[in-house]
């Protein structure tokens, strides 16, 4: 495998590359592995450095029972520090580097950032566990099959929360936790139980926030499954709360379906979304 590239230490990656495939594949409770040191130090320090700030104009808000973070899905509106990596993580060498980690073979990498992107949430914010939606929204016939995560906090304390939950099949119960930590990436298998989230708020201070850059892989199939994200109560949410999950799950799910077919904007149905967790907080 060549390491011809510039901002993510291939060689170190590689060298390591057996025992992580191997932990990759056995780990609990599904596929994944943590990678630290990912970037090359001044690669990481620019991309921190070139992150959008809290109140940034391109900065699109999820407001909803769910989720209540900000993503930017334009690379074009990024830093060139934060372009840069992204297209590394499209290239041909990292891309062959994920199909030896995860064992999927013809992985589609994908800039234009569907679902992925820039994500940034504040003090209070949240993301309930979930299972990501399982196909692309322009390439209908391609599947996701792996997510990345690398975090982009220069700093982050354990007292602030955030840490991202693994869950069991079953949502019985947390199978381990990843601290955003600062050049950390965590790699996983998405299917329709790879559960995860940071389901309670911040605690970061106000002018803090925990961000990160996403991004999917996909392979192209004959006919791929089209399943909404699918959100998940915990054990121990309140008959209320669970209520409100399942119903802001399929609110989502029905957005997603007329968006598709008449072509309704992001920006329209944010507002009725927020309305609707308004709505139901008064309750």
């Amino acid at each position: 495998m060549e390491t011809a590239l510039q901002l993510v230490d291939m060689t170190r990656l590689t060298a390591d590359l057996p025992r992580a495939a191997e932990a990759y594949g056995s780990a609990q409770p599904f596929p994944h592995i943590v990678l630290d040191d990912v970037l090359h130090q001044p690669a990481f320090a620019s991309a921190v450095a070139g992150f959008p700030g809290i109140d940034d104009a391109f900065w699109k808000a999820y407001a909803h029972v769910n989720e209540t973070k900000y993503s930017n899905t334009q690379p074009d509106t990024w830093a060139d520090s934060l372009q840069a990596v992204a297209r590394e993580f499209c290239s041909p060498e990292f891309v062959a580097y994920l199909e030896e980690l995860t064992g999927i073979s013809d992985l589609i990498p994908d800039y234009t950032m569907d679902g992925g992107g820039l994500h940034m949430t504040k003090r209070g914010g949240h993301l309930n566990i979930h299972a990501d939606f399982s196909t692309h929204h322009t390439h209908e016939n391609w599947a996701r099959r792996i997510n990345i995560l690398l975090y982009l906090n220069e700093e982050w304390h354990d007292d602030w929360g955030g840490k991202l939950e693994l869950w069991d099949q079953q949502m019985t119960a947390c199978q381990g936790t990843v601290t955003p930590a600062g050049n950390r990436m965590l790699v996983f298998t998405t299917s329709g139980d790879s559960f995860h989230g940071h389901p309670d708020g911040l605690t970061c201070p106000p002018d803090m926030a925990r961000r990160s850059l996403a991004m999917y892989y996909f392979t192209e199939e004959e006919s791929a499954v089209r399943k909404a994200t699918n959100y998940q109560a915990r054990p121990e949410e309140t008959r209320t709360r669970k209520a409100a999950i399942a119903a802001d799950r399929t609110v989502l799910d029905v957005y997603d379906r007329v968006k598709r077919r008449l072509g309704i904007s992001d920006e329209a149905a944010h507002k009725v979304l927020g309305s609707l967790s308004r709505l139901r907080k008064r309750k």
